[in-house]
């Protein structure tokens, strides 16, 4: 996990539900100008000093571990769409994990790539080999959250239940953090490239919202999550490079741990997310990584890893 030094002590309250239900339910107003008017946009800023890590993912579907460009993920079978798959492993996704906490690598991702039973047991074992050491995701609402903490995970990711039918809904957010705690929740904030800026996307990456990463955006998420989890979804699974601008925006602006995904395909990527993001940013690779058909060594990322947290502790 990261290595924090934070110069900011005082835990954010969450905003009054009376102060924000206006915003966001039928009104054009901009929600995040009438937050909380007491912090300040410089209480939320964290003085961070942090490793930048590696975090590694168990990708599910139907109860295999595979790498899928997750554009290609649909919900109806009618459409017409090809899924696009780059690798499924014959090992399960217990054996992953038990791997990732031989290397002492924690916070990496359980993602639930569909909510059938299959995919929800294999979740579950690999929680179970590597108690407080994974991230869960996919299908998390509020009624099942708690479930997966039981079963082992240290935090739920969430994204879909959140950003509801394209626009965010503050209610079942806050309902989230009161039944999880904001210190268990990772808001996926994976995004999409729109009319020039990075429009959050839901529903498997196929349907954008209306709200954008930004600053205010992401000074306003930060009081209910502990992290976020950011997929370039534009690059995600492609191995085409990573976005450098995502990253960028990302380092400059998250006042809270945040990760990375998408693109990644050589040593060097992983040095560019560490300067773009001021050492700010953690990275997931997926298909690149030799575990997953790739050609990027799991041994050197691991390596890398270990170097930042080395180089970290002795500052």
């Amino acid at each position: 996990m990261r290595t924090c030094s934070l110069h900011e002590t005082s835990i954010l309250e969450l905003g009054s539900r009376n102060l924000f239900k206006s915003s966001f339910y039928g009104l054009t107003r901009n929600p995040f100008t009438r937050a909380s008017p007491s912090i300040s946009s410089k209480s939320l800023r964290f003085s961070v000093r942090c490793a930048v890590s590696f975090r590694p993912c168990i990708d599910i579907h139907k109860g295999k571990v595979k790498q899928i460009v997750g554009s290609t993920l649909r919900d109806s079978k009618e459409d017409g769409s090809t899924l696009v798959t780059n690798f499924e492993s014959d090992k399960s996704a217990a054996e992953f994990a038990k791997l990732y906490m031989k290397a002492g690598l924690k916070g990496g991702h359980v993602i639930m790539l569909g909510a059938d039973p299959l995919s929800q047991a294999a979740a579950i074992e690999a929680l179970n080999a590597y108690p407080g050491g994974l991230q869960v995701g996919g299908g998390i609402n509020s009624d099942n959250c708690l479930s997966y903490i039981k079963e082992g995970a240290s935090h739920v990711i969430v994204t879909s239940y959140v950003f509801n039918n394209g626009k965010m809904d503050l209610q079942r957010l806050e309902g989230l953090v009161s039944v999880v705690g904001k210190q268990r929740l990772v808001l996926d904030l994976s995004c999409r490239k729109k009319e020039g800026k990075y429009a959050i996307v839901t529903d498997r990456w196929q349907k954008f919202s209306d709200v954008y990463l930004d600053k205010e955006v992401l000074d306003f998420l930060a009081k209910y999550a502990d992290e976020f989890l950011v997929h370039g979804v534009d690059v995600e699974g492609k191995k085409l490079g990573i976005d450098e601008e995502l990253v960028a925006l990302l380092g400059e602006h998250s006042p809270i741990p945040v990760t990375y995904a998408g693109g990644v395909t050589v040593m060097d990527d992983l040095e560019t997310i560490k300067a773009a993001g001021k050492g700010r940013v953690d990275v997931t690779v997926g298909s690149a990584l030799d575990l997953f058909g790739g050609n990027l060594p799991y041994s050197q990322v691991v390596a890398w890893h270990k170097r930042n947290l080395a180089v970290t502790n002795k500052a």
